[in-house]
C-alpha cells in the first residue's frame, strides 16, 4: 500500500491591518484635512504669493493647500497594503526631509537659499520647518516599522511518496466454509501378500 507523508512547518505570517498601514492613513487623512481646511481658507488666487497668513501659527498658500491634499490622497490610497503604506514612507522621508532643509535655508537658520532664484513659492516659516521635520521623521518610522506577524502551521505538498508494499496472507479455511467441492478420498492400493510357501 502507497503511504504519502506530509510536512507541516511553522511560518510567520503577517496578520490582518498592520500598525504601518494605520499611520500611512491617519497621516493621509490628516494631510487631507489641513490641506482642504487651508485651501477654503486661501482660495486659489496668489497661488504663490505670501498674502494669506497662517493657520495654527503654519503658514500657507494655495500651492501649499494643493500639496497638503495630494499627500493626503497619497497616504490613503497606499495605506490599503502594508507594503505600498511602507513606500508612502519613503516617500515622506525623502520628501519632507529635503523641504525642511531647504526651508532651514530659507530662513536662514543653517545658510542661504541656494536656489534663491525660486523665492519661497510654499511660504514656508519656522513653525512649516519644524512640522516637515517631524513628518520626515514618521516617514522614517513608518518605513523601518516591523511587521505584525503570526506563526500558522502551513501544511505543505506531499513528500516523497514510498512505494511499500505489504504481503497480505490469505487465511487456511475449510474447503466447506468456501464451497469447494469435496474431493473424493485417495486411495492406497493394498500391496499383495505372496506366500512363498511352496505348493
Amino acid at each position: 500500500m502507497a503511504r504519502e507523508t506530509t510536512a507541516k512547518t511553522l511560518r510567520p505570517h503577517r496578520a490582518g491591518l498592520q500598525p504601518v498601514q494605520l499611520l500611512a492613513g491617519l497621516a493621509g487623512l490628516a494631510f487631507l484635512v489641513f490641506g482642504i481646511v487651508g485651501l477654503v481658507r486661501t482660495g486659489f488666487g496668489d497661488f504663490a504669493g505670501h498674502s494669506h497668513g497662517t493657520l495654527l501659527g503654519f503658514a500657507i498658500n494655495p500651492f501649499h493647500n494643493v500639496l497638503h491634499i495630494l499627500s493626503g490622497l497619497l497616504g490613503v490610497l497606499m495605506a490599503t497594503g502594508s507594503g505600498l503604506a511602507r513606500m508612502y514612507g519613503w516617500l515622506l522621508l525623502i520628501g519632507y526631509g529635503a523641504v525642511f532643509v531647504w526651508g532651514l535655508m530659507i530662513t536662514g537658520v543653517i545658510a542661504t537659499n541656494p536656489i534663491s532664484g525660486m523665492g519661497d513659492p510654499l511660504h514656508i516659516n519656522a513653525a512649516d520647518n519644524w512640522l516637515h521635520g517631524g513628518l520626515a521623521l514618521l516617514g522614517l518610522l513608518m518605513a523601518v516599522l516591523p511587521a505584525r506577524k503570526v506563526v500558522r502551521t502551513v501544511e505543505e505538498a506531499p513528500a516523497e511518496t514510498t512505494g511499500e508494499t505489504t504481503a497480505v496472507s490469505e487465511p487456511v479455511t475449510d474447503r466447506t466454509a468456501r464451497n469447494e467441492p469435496a474431493t473424493a478420498p485417495i486411495s492406497t492400493p493394498k500391496h499383495r501378500r505372496w506366500d512363498l510357501r511352496t505348493r
